[in-house]
């Protein structure tokens, strides 16, 4: 019994000890705080998961965790309770082993505390990546998992990233697209007038949906070919494509003329708004069901059809 016990208390005064060196390095150099919160939190997890006798928790289970986070609280700080001691544990089983590659010291503590509610690591990595690309703060991150945007990708984009492959930025555009509906309106009553309401009612929430680096420039945009004047659902532009996108809202399913229409407006964009030193318009048709074998004989790789999802 009195083994036990020792075996305990050594396990909390190493998990103290960590604790207690962080803090000092956090007040000294805060610089570098992040790196010194994620090995130090890293390295308690561990410890914590060896002082319950493994991965299984088959000796002690979460009653250690309590009794370590009372003490801790009372000895350092209030912030080291049960929850955030479960989170070091949790931090530590998936980061374990070769993963710990992937931690990266440009986000905070909080990041990877919203990172552990996933469960596939391959999402794990693919918002880690934006994070630090788009610098993104917490609550941007947040946002990104709550829409799902890594889920939403489909197989082929995401076997590229796993593999380190090129992508374009037509890969990495999600699917389903997500709108917010604050009216309710059902599918079956939704008129293409009502759908491009809902978009311009959140333009911001509908260009994160879409993916990275899309902002706004108009919707119906007004474009004269021959003597008739025709409107661009929506026109966009892409700053990490460096080109112009036009979207066409569509609430049935795709048929072969909306390719023929987009493929047109895209056209008009190249030849009378775009300038030479940027890419070719891309076009997506937001439809409310997709066809694949129309798309199999869509020719234009930079077509993409998407469907959306009311929410």
């Amino acid at each position: 019994m009195n083994k036990t016990i020792d075996l305990k208390d050594n396990y909390y005064n190493e998990i103290k000890e960590k604790l207690l060196d962080n803090e000092i390095n956090n007040r000294v150099k805060n610089y570098s705080k992040n790196k010194n919160d994620l090995d130090t939190y890293y390295n308690v997890g561990k410890l914590i998961v060896e002082a319950q006798g493994g991965e299984t928790r088959a000796k002690y289970g979460d009653g250690l965790i309590k009794e370590y986070s009372k003490k801790l609280m009372k000895e350092i700080d209030k912030k080291y309770s049960y929850r955030n001691l479960m989170h070091m544990r949790k931090f530590y089983l998936i980061f374990k082993g070769e993963k710990m590659n992937a931690l990266r010291s440009h986000l905070s503590w909080t990041h990877y505390r919203i990172l552990l509610s996933l469960k596939d690591f391959e999402a794990i990595k693919y918002y880690i990546r934006k994070s630090i690309k788009q610098n993104l703060s917490y609550r941007q991150l947040e946002e990104l998992i709550k829409f799902k945007e890594y889920e939403r990708l489909d197989d082929d984009t995401k076997l590229k990233l796993i593999n380190k492959e090129d992508t374009a930025i037509t890969d990495l555009i999600p699917n389903p697209i997500v709108i917010k509906n604050a009216n309710n309106i059902s599918k079956d009553n939704l008129k293409e007038r009502f759908l491009q309401q809902m978009i311009m009612e959140d333009i911001p929430a509908f260009l994160k949906s879409l993916g990275t680096g899309f902002t706004f420039i108009d919707n119906k945009y007004k474009i004269k070919i021959g003597d008739h004047f025709n409107y661009i659902d929506l026109l966009l532009y892409n700053y990490q494509c460096n080109s112009f996108v036009a979207v066409e809202l569509k609430v049935s399913e795709l048929k072969k003329e909306h390719i023929g229409q987009i493929h047109v407006y895209m056209n008009y964009i190249d030849n009378n708004v775009k300038n030479i030193n940027q890419n070719a318009t891309i076009g997506i048709i937001l439809v409310r069901k997709n066809n694949e074998f129309i798309m199999e004989y869509c020719s234009d790789e930079r077509i993409i059809s998407r469907e959306y999802e009311l929410i």
